[in-house]
């Protein structure tokens, strides 16, 4: 029988991280640190968990990724930060939150700040291509949440608050001028795959560099899913992106 990739939220966990760190006073900014064998500073994946952006996900089921990176030679820095539900999560508390922890790795000793690239998935490939325009790194955005305008969701709605939506989508703060790798599962019942070819036909159109990486007949958790097929070509995207 097929394996229901949403069991990467409920699996047993990933191996434990080699440091937890904090990155700012609160209880939840927080990043489990993986790090490669070997001496020397290493690329850098700075990842960002999805989940609706709502305090019921964490972090815990982007381990399973991070350990891969580190089996081909990528430092990982898992990021936590408050969401719906958590005091001062939401917007823009979250998107500040992961703009902070992105401050904090550049300074780690492990890590080569040369070659930083973020990760996302889904609503963490929302923050991660906010965060990338300020912080001016690569991005990997993985079934991202791209346009908060034209996909309004319940969740969405929760997360802004009183803000408007164009003022936290990705799509309406084109071009941002750093190159983006959009990946997403046409298959995808979560977060709909024409939210990735809108964005990346929009951002080539205002000179940025983006490419899709369609990952044909392909759902929602795959992506980040070890046990899935496609998983090996989204760990070749992020390596070639740092």
């Amino acid at each position: 029988m097929p394996r229901d990739s949403h069991d990467i939220l409920s699996d047993p966990p990933p191996p434990a991280a080699q440091a937890r760190l904090t990155y700012g006073p609160e209880p939840l900014q927080f990043g489990d640190l993986l790090v490669p064998p070997g001496s020397g500073s290493h690329p850098l994946a700075i990842m960002i968990h999805g989940g609706f952006w709502k305090a019921n996900v964490n972090l815990i089921h982007l381990g399973h990724i991070c350990s891969a990176l580190r089996e081909l030679g990528v430092a990982t820095w898992n990021v936590e930060y408050r969401r719906v539900g958590d005091p001062g999560g939401g917007w823009p508390g979250s998107y500040e939150d992961v703009a902070a922890a992105v401050d904090f790795a550049r300074d780690l000793a492990e890590v080569d700040p040369t070659r930083v690239v973020l990760v996302g998935h889904s609503a963490g490939g929302h923050l991660a291509l906010l965060t990338a325009a300020q912080a001016r790194v690569p991005v990997v955005a993985i079934a991202a949440v791209t346009d908060l305008v034209e996909w309004p969701t319940a969740q969405s709605a929760a997360f802004l608050g009183d803000a408007a939506p164009a003022d936290a989508s990705p799509l309406r703060a084109l071009p941002i001028g750093i190159p983006q790798v959009l990946v997403h599962g046409t298959n995808d019942d979560v977060v709909p795959y024409w939210l990735s070819e809108t964005y990346v036909k929009a951002a080539r159109e205002k000179g940025d560099d983006a490419a899709l990486l369609s990952l044909e007949g392909t759902g929602h958790f795959e992506p980040v899913d070890p046990s899935a097929s496609v998983f090996r070509k989204v760990l070749e995207a992020i390596v070639d992106s740092v």
